[in-house]
């Protein structure tokens, strides 16, 4: 065989690999019945009044779409279960519902109820209260790598059950960092969260930097809303990981009183919320 004739031979053989690769499969991924997505997160900021809230509806989509469908066109009312005064939710035709006449009160039962597409969806929760942040500082020598950190501390009331929940973002963050927290070992100390970020060029995240900005959260949660929200922080964690946990819907508080069978996605939260924002140094 010349040396042409094996050349020939190479590049008839890659091209038959390389057009194969460019096969076309069509997986018939199989959809599930639409159902109503709530989010329903009432928080109460420290320092304002708390008349204005939102509760966002939509409907799930196939795996595949991008965006979500708003469902408009719903009766929302939220009730405190104490008194009976009810707040009604103006529909704004694009799946939010809105108040601005909404009364806070800690440690009191509220209720949800939707009237969608003729099915009534409830749900009950309690206003938690939040104790105030203590510090708010950066340090570079508590985390893994030799890196700018944010450091939050708070003080934990004594001979409570706590649980709270945490959001960082850094402004230019697409999405933030969550913390899930149970005083089970830590009652009535000082609590120190620190949050670190390192150079990662595979999801294009840099180090915290001076002149950067972190939003910060900081919520008091009921014990039933952080069973659910530990579950879903580690589906979020492992959505970059091939051998982490395989994501599945999660059950939130929302009812489907008409049909059990379709309860509804999501979940209704009332919580107190310390809201601060720090620039690295």
């Amino acid at each position: 065989m010349t040396t042409i004739s094996r050349i020939i031979i190479v590049v008839i053989l890659a091209s038959i690999i390389f057009t194969s690769c460019t096969d076309v499969i069509d997986v018939d991924v199989p959809e599930a019945e639409s159902r109503l997505v709530i989010e329903a997160s009432i928080d109460w900021e420290k320092g304002t009044s708390g008349s204005d809230q939102t509760i966002k509806l939509s409907k799930s989509t196939p795996y595949f779409e991008q965006q979500s469908v708003p469902a408009t066109g719903a009766s929302v009312k939220v009730t405190n279960a104490n008194d009976g005064t009810f707040f009604i939710f103006d529909d704004q035709n694009n799946g939010a519902y809105t108040t601005n006449s909404f009364i806070p009160e800690l440690n009191q039962s509220y209720t949800l109820e939707i009237i969608y597409i003729g099915e009534t969806y409830t749900a009950t929760e309690t206003l938690t209260p939040v104790v105030d942040i203590e510090d708010i500082y950066q340090s570079m020598d508590k985390g893994i790598s030799d890196v700018l950190e944010i450091n939050v501390d708070f003080q934990d009331p004594a001979n409570e059950e706590n649980f709270y929940f945490f959001k960082i973002q850094e402004q230019a963050d697409a999405l933030p960092t969550l913390f899930d927290i149970k005083d089970e070992f830590v009652d009535g100390n000082l609590i120190n969260i620190f949050n670190e970020r390192d150079e990662d060029e595979d999801i294009n995240q840099e180090e915290y930097q001076p002149g950067d900005s972190v939003d910060i959260e900081f919520h008091g949660i009921s014990e039933q809303y952080f069973e659910y929200i530990s579950l879903l922080i580690i589906q979020f964690e492992a959505t970059d990981n091939p051998f982490g946990t395989i994501p599945v819907p999660l059950k939130g508080n929302c009812i489907n009183e008409s049909n059990r069978n379709k309860d509804a996605f999501g979940y209704f939260r009332l919580t107190e919320v310390v809201k601060s924002t720090y620039i690295f140094q």
